[in-house]
């Protein structure tokens, strides 16, 4: 069941936003770290790079004369399939550290302080 408010259009606050304002410090965070971010992106132009140099081999092996438009196309379609599938494997990487870095701040605040 859907409640409508009685505000009009667009009148009301929104509860769920998720702002600076509205976190309380300390509050654990499944974000990666801007280097894993860093690695990601670098991976993923990598990626291209190696699809893009895949796509001309292929088409240069396959065509005999004046083939431009040809290797645009092999070069073109390898780099975006190979950058589109390396974002698929960096993305759940991302998410991989994220989840396992939140993990690891539940279960150090929930343990006890050692006592050196």
């Amino acid at each position: 069941v859907v409640s409508m408010s009685s505000s009009g259009s667009g009148g009301g606050s929104n509860t769920n936003s998720n702002t600076a304002s509205n976190t309380a410090p300390g509050t654990l965070s499944a974000l990666p770290s801007p280097m894993a971010r860093v690695v990601a992106f670098l991976s993923i132009i990598a990626g291209g790079v190696a699809g893009a140099v895949i796509g001309h081999a292929l088409v240069d092996v396959q065509c005999a004369g004046d083939c431009t438009t040809g290797r645009g196309l092999g070069i073109l379609i390898g780099a975006l399939s190979s950058a589109g599938g390396m974002s698929v494997v960096a993305v759940l990487g991302l998410r991989a550290i994220g989840e396992w870095r939140q993990l690891g701040d539940r279960t150090d605040a929930s343990s006890p302080q050692r006592r050196s």
